[in-house]
């Protein structure tokens, strides 16, 4: 029986030094460079994103219509004459019309800044899909994580239910205590098999975002990662990075563009070209000159587009508020979940009673069954470091997400 007793502690020694590991995160950890090759993956291999790009491409290209010089006007007319002596007429007429808004750039302009606005509706839309993927890999981490512990968690179960067994034979233990092992060891095959589904889940999850293509993640630990020292200061940086406060700013110029087109709308359109008539005996040839005033066709359009632009302002003002507050919120949790995390880390590298509870075994102190509680207890302080690191991990994801409009890290 000490023999066997000997085997789970040096079992547990092994499992504490799993998760000493993760204090050195740097070292030892791989989990960036796997994310990167994830993230990368995923963005060039995702439909959605594939589809989204090639919106974007045709959004584009509508924007640019609309911006050049109307056609320019030909007509030719044949008329016959009646008396029949008095000959055939014939015109040529060529016109071309010009505006304002068109010969100034004002157009291109606008579309320029139309087209901005769809890019940055692309990165918004790749953001969120990355994001997506970077949490079910902070999730898989979690899952892989646990799943090296229960593996561990389970050889104890095992031992102790074989060294039952053989007591049971020997007349040493009764069938209660017997049965209360077994059920320890299928409640621990039972927790594997769950975290089996789920890492398989995450798996499938990660496939579908990477276009049906494989990937693995086996890593178990995550890299280590720091909270910005001033809020406020990151805030800025962050700001300038986010695709929806900067669809917001964008949509303000271009409302404003639109405005001075509008106004220029307003302007007279004129037309020139060459005009030429010839009947029997006589022809008649120039310059052509026309002029067309706007009196109804854009009334109110200025009106509009001002109000467009106070409407785009509003928006952009309500967009940075709740992106602030919503990072502020964040921050504050990823700080609360660090320091716990930290709490539990320390837990299970200075609090380990595991050489105390072989002892005070060895000495008849507790029984085995009360052994395996206070094991339990050391199992359940694991499985909550690894929850805070994931909750940690995954604040900070989203806290960091504008990170993923730049580069997939």
């Amino acid at each position: 029986m000490k023999t066997i007793i000997i085997t789970v502690i040096l079992a547990i020694v092994g499992c504490h030094s799993l998760f000493a590991q993760n204090e050195n995160h740097t070292q030892l950890s791989t989990f960036n460079s796997q994310l990167n090759k994830v993230l990368t993956s995923i963005a060039e291999n995702n439909t959605t994103l594939r589809a989204l790009r090639e919106t974007a491409n045709a959004q584009k290209l509508d924007n640019k219509t609309g911006i050049y010089l109307s056609n320019p006007e030909v007509e030719f007319n044949y008329l016959w004459g009646n008396p029949g002596e008095t000959g055939n007429r014939t015109d040529v007429n060529i016109k071309q019309n010009f505006d304002i808004p068109t010969l100034t750039g004002m157009k291109r302009k606008v579309a320029d800044g139309q087209n901005n606005l769809v890019e940055w509706q692309y990165k918004a839309d790749r953001m969120n899909i990355l994001l997506e993927a970077k949490l079910y890999c902070i999730e898989l981490i979690f899952y892989n994580a646990l799943r090296r512990a229960l593996d561990v968690r389970r050889q104890h179960a095992e031992i102790i239910a074989e060294g039952y067994k053989l007591r049971l034979d020997k007349g040493d233990a009764n069938l209660l205590e017997y049965n209360k092992v077994q059920l320890n060891l299928s409640s621990v095959q039972g927790e594997i098999s769950r975290i089996d589904v789920e890492r398989s889940a995450l798996v499938s999850q990660l496939k579908r975002l990477n276009g049906g293509i494989d990937i693995t993640m086996d890593d178990y630990q995550y890299d280590n990662i720091s909270l910005p020292a001033d809020f406020d200061e990151w805030f800025l940086q962050a700001a300038q990075k986010n695709p929806v406060l900067e669809y917001a700013r964008q949509e303000i110029e271009v409302g404003k563009q639109q405005v001075s087109l509008n106004k220029a709308m307003r302007l007279p359109t004129f037309s020139a070209g060459y005009m030429s008539e010839k009947v029997v005996g006589q022809q008649y040839q120039g310059l052509t000159l026309g002029i067309s005033i706007p009196l109804w066709e854009n009334k109110k359009r200025v009106k509009q587009a001002k109000a467009s632009v106070a409407a785009a302002e509003s928006r952009e003002a309500d967009s940075r508020q709740q992106f602030y507050n919503h990072l502020k919120i964040l921050y504050s949790r990823v700080a609360g979940l660090e320091m716990t995390a930290q709490k539990y880390r320390q837990s299970l590298a200075t609090v380990n009673n595991t050489d105390l509870l072989k002892k005070a075994l060895d000495a008849g102190e507790i029984s085995l069954l009360d052994y395996i509680l206070e094991i339990g207890l050391y199992y359940d302080a694991i499985n909550k470091t690894l929850e805070a690191e994931r909750d940690y991990q995954k604040a900070f994801a989203e806290m960091s997400a504008v990170e993923l409009c730049i580069s997939p890290h």
